[in-house]
């Protein structure tokens, strides 16, 4: 790993999942890169000196492993971690450090410096993005389904204002044709008129028969979740 001073650095990595990696010591985040890479899975890293982190960083990682940190700004680079929705695996040299990560929030994970301690945090880490994944899959899912609603929600309003719209324009259609069954009755105007409110009614009338597919559509969706709905309970049933 290359080091550019305070400057951060993204290194390229095989996954897709990111890491923040808050440190002073150059050689804390050499070993803990090196040790990943022998994982299967490798995530990108990115390393900031302790006075550069800011707010900016929320949303944007993952993980954020916290490294040695100097000039008393431990307590500052975690206030700003714990406010991402990620969790924070802290490299505690003291006692002092591990309750000052323990007194913030809970999603801090406390990796004592001991010997092993590179190997716990990169396991520690692992599942730490494993379960952040989890929760994104989730998320993803919820708002799929969410949207799956409103669409559903939009169809079967278009639905019943079809057959509104349906009866409405039956009633113009009938009414315009019968004014045109007596042509001395009206001015050439007039006639000129109602021939272009039928013929506006007949368009009308042909874009509202394309909303009838959505109607089938929506029947057999539903067809097909009552019967996923039901298969839990034939298998229950016949003992499968």
């Amino acid at each position: 790993m290359k080091a550019k001073g305070n400057d951060r650095e993204l290194l390229t990595a095989t996954g897709q999942q990111s890491v923040l990696m808050v440190t002073d010591d150059a050689e804390f985040s050499r070993m803990v890169v090196a040790r990943w890479q022998m994982e299967r899975h490798v995530p990108a890293f990115t390393l900031v000196n302790s006075s550069l982190l800011n707010k900016s960083v929320e949303g944007r990682f993952g993980l954020s492993i916290i490294g040695p940190v100097g000039g008393g700004r431990l307590q500052k680079v975690l206030s700003t971690c714990v406010s991402t929705d990620a969790a924070v695996i802290l490299l505690a040299s003291d006692s002092e450090s591990a309750a000052l990560a323990n007194g913030n929030e809970a999603h801090v994970l406390v990796v004592r410096q001991n010997d092993g301690w590179v190997d716990g945090l990169v396991t520690l880490g692992a599942e730490a993005l494993r379960f952040h994944e989890a929760q994104q899959r989730a998320k993803r899912a919820e708002s799929s389904n969410a949207e799956s609603q409103r669409e559903a929600t939009l169809g079967r309003y278009m639905i019943e204002m079809r057959h509104s719209c349906n009866n409405a324009l039956t009633s113009i259609l009938g009414n315009s044709e019968l004014l045109l069954m007596e042509p001395g009755a009206i001015s050439a105007d007039v006639r000129e008129q109602i021939e272009t409110i039928r013929s506006m009614s007949l368009r009308l009338h042909e874009i509202l028969q394309r909303f009838s597919s959505i109607e089938t559509e929506m029947q057999m969706a539903d067809k097909n979740s009552s019967d996923e709905k039901r298969k839990p309970r034939t298998a229950l049933a016949s003992g499968a």
